[in-house]
């Protein structure tokens, strides 16, 4: 197969997985309908969001958690039909040719080829696939597959500063913790990294859950926490004012400072910027038309004379409603209000601008991880 063949079959599996301190990649496995990803991506978080092409970003439980494997696995949403991708049964060879996909840096869909430099790394017991084709943040527990599409490891690590120097789980091992998990599938299941024993809410004591009850090594129990990453401080009352005003913040977190809320065509960001101690929202609508840009202009004069807390702006060609506040004079009462104006306008001006002036409709993209 090609690269772009690759990537036309495994898009529908390919799994985006946010959490407070950053992204990475999964995939689906319809055998045994589980999320497949690292154990480090999903961050200690009993609960992730996940996104997809064929659905909407939504909250999704953690079922598995093997740090000696660094594996985890995730619950799928349950009404979408996934296609069926197949784990290799072939064993890895020296120089073979290479497919790593995933969504590295949040670029969504990226393949990378490369060959295998070595296929039995030995790190720490575990043997690893070493690969040279590019491995960067966010490609962690995405497929490695081989040219005919089957999956041959999980890609899981780089070397900061190595050239194109990555390492992916064998599939072998992957297979393994499959078949444990299977007979507990839909409980939370955390694989003891010292002694490999499956801990549960059935066997854990209870009275020291950060201990494996069978070997006495030192565990993350995430169901102790009810681990769900909690804001704080600017960004825990950004949080409440955003759910105060509908706002699914589980769903619109990006990371510790960054939310993002999808509209019908449209986004909106609200970013706490540390490094200028401001807190904006941006209401990124569409973009100016190739013709009658003076009436567009004049339209947008004439709304900010009305607007009291929001005003337009323009960034290149995108038009943007926006507003700030700076965070020594955040209140929830200031946020609700400056908040409430572009949550209830923005739908009506970007159908303004799409139909009455002809301004172009956003393509979605990934520009948000290059916005200021």
């Amino acid at each position: 197969m090609t690269n772009q063949e690759l990537i036309n079959l495994f898009q529908p599996v390919i799994i985006q997985i946010t959490t407070p301190k950053g992204t990475g990649t999964g995939f689906y496995l319809k055998p045994f309908h589980l999320i497949v990803t690292n154990d480090h991506v999903v961050d200690g978080n009993s609960e992730v969001v996940i996104s997809g092409k064929l659905f909407q970003d939504t909250s999704a439980k953690v079922l598995f958690m093997d740090s000696k494997y660094d594996l985890a696995f995730i619950e799928p949403p349950m009404e979408v039909e996934f296609p069926e991708v197949k784990l290799s049964e072939n064993k890895v060879k020296d120089g073979q040719t290479v497919v790593a996909i995933g969504h590295p840096y949040g670029l969504n869909y990226t393949a990378t080829q490369g060959i295998v430099s070595k296929a039995e790394r030995l790190q720490n017991q575990i043997y690893f696939i070493q690969i040279d084709a590019a491995i960067n943040p966010g490609n962690s527990g995405g497929p490695l597959l081989d040219t005919h599409g089957n999956i041959i490891g999980v890609n899981c690590a780089a070397i900061k500063g190595g050239d194109n120097l990555g390492f992916a789980l064998p599939v072998r091992y992957l297979i393994e913790d499959l078949k444990e998990y299977q007979p507990h599938y839909g409980k939370f299941i955390l694989k003891c990294y010292s002694c490999e024993t499956l801990i549960s809410e059935e066997n854990i004591d209870k009275e020291n859950p950060e201990y494996c009850p069978s070997c006495g090594a030192k565990i993350h129990w995430p169901l102790k926490e009810n681990a769900f990453y909690e804001a704080s401080g600017i960004s825990l009352e950004i949080e409440k004012v955003l759910q105060s005003l509908g706002i699914n913040v589980k769903i619109a977190r990006k990371n510790t400072n960054f939310w993002e809320i999808k509209k019908e065509g449209y986004k909106i960001y609200v970013t706490y910027i540390l490094q200028t101690y401001y807190i904006t929202m941006d209401a990124v609508l569409c973009r100016l038309p190739k013709q009658n840009i003076g009436k567009v202009y004049e339209y947008l004069l004439m709304e900010n004379n009305t607007l009291k807390h929001a005003w337009f702006s323009l960034k290149n060609q995108d038009i943007i409603l926006a507003n700030l506040i700076y965070d020594q004079d955040f209140t929830p009462e200031i946020a609700t209000l400056k908040w409430k104006e572009i949550l209830e306008n923005s739908d009506n001006y970007y159908k303004t601008l799409i139909n009455d002036y002809g301004c172009i409709p956003l393509i979605e993209d990934d520009s948000e991880l290059f916005m200021d």
